[in-house]
């Protein structure tokens, strides 16, 4: 009997120990994933390009403004050329007060970047009636099933577009890649979006780099078994990173929580990307 006692006591403490760890330890820092993306598409120009990429603020849960503040002084710091979100910014269990949308519009609008800042709606934003005003009165350029040619001081751009939201049905890829046609189809190609498994659905448009969310990379994550909860649309791709025909997906893990206000194995942060021509002219 007291053998069992003392194991009885022992797994509470540790079950303990976990839920306290994953609710305050691992929700909070922030951490960041630098990844190195070649291509001879490339123009000159974009060589050494910086690229910091955030997702899934899901503001209100584990985010509030503390957060927020330390999330820009993050991004600042890395001196980025340019910076995308790929979707919920608000989560759907918080109330978006004015007080709310100040606080967003106040630190987003200080992300400070050389080129532009880009966003896309994800599946939390689709019915928040703020979203579309914080993100462009915070100096993002929104992209919407439209695209963006962007130049960094030569004749050659490359091409950044965004895809309405999947899980509401609204994305429309032929609206976003109505670019392009056999004179203009070598540009290195950007799309962002917030559910990855929409890239089954890209991969005949000689995309080069999908940017996603939504995933979290699986907010929980277990030794030897991985992501616990995938979410629809984010069931086929979640993890960091993947390679389908030539088209490069990476997913960032986000910041905030989803439904429970815990992670596990799998801290905040944001992606790092720094953008190497590999064949210099």
């Amino acid at each position: 009997m007291k053998k069992i006692i003392i194991t009885i006591v022992i797994t509470i403490i540790l079950i303990t120990s976990i839920l306290l760890w994953s609710r305050y330890i691992s929700t909070s820092g922030l951490i960041v994933k630098e990844y190195k993306i070649e291509s001879n598409k490339l123009p000159q120009s974009f060589h050494g390009l910086k690229l910091v990429h955030f997702s899934d603020l899901h503001y209100g849960r584990t985010v509030h403004e503390k957060e927020l503040k330390d999330i820009v002084n993050k991004i600042n710091y890395l001196k980025p050329d340019i910076v995308v979100f790929t979707g919920d910014l608000i989560d759907n269990d918080t109330v978006t007060t004015p007080e709310v949308s100040n606080i967003l519009k106040k630190y987003l609008s200080m992300i400070d970047v050389k080129i532009d800042k880009y966003a896309v709606v994800g599946n939390h934003d689709y019915k928040n009636n703020y979203y579309t005003s914080i993100i462009e009165e915070s100096g993002f350029i929104l992209l919407n099933n439209n695209y963006d040619i962007v130049y960094n001081g030569n004749y050659k751009p490359i091409f950044i577009g965004g895809i309405g939201n999947y899980t509401y049905g609204k994305s429309d890829i032929s609206s976003t890649m109505s670019y392009f046609n056999n004179e203009n189809n070598d540009l290195y190609k950007i799309i962002l979006v917030h559910e990855p498994d929409i890239l089954d659905e890209l991969t005949n448009y000689n995309i080069d780099l999908v940017l996603a969310g939504h995933s979290h990379n699986g907010q929980v994550r277990l030794p030897f078994i991985g992501v616990v909860v995938k979410p629809v649309f984010a069931e086929k791709y979640y993890d960091e990173y993947y390679k389908v025909k030539n088209t490069n997906l990476y997913i960032s893990s986000g910041i905030g929580t989803s439904t429970i206000n815990f992670r596990f194995l799998n801290k905040p942060s944001i992606n790092f990307y720094r953008f190497v021509k590999t064949k210099v002219e």
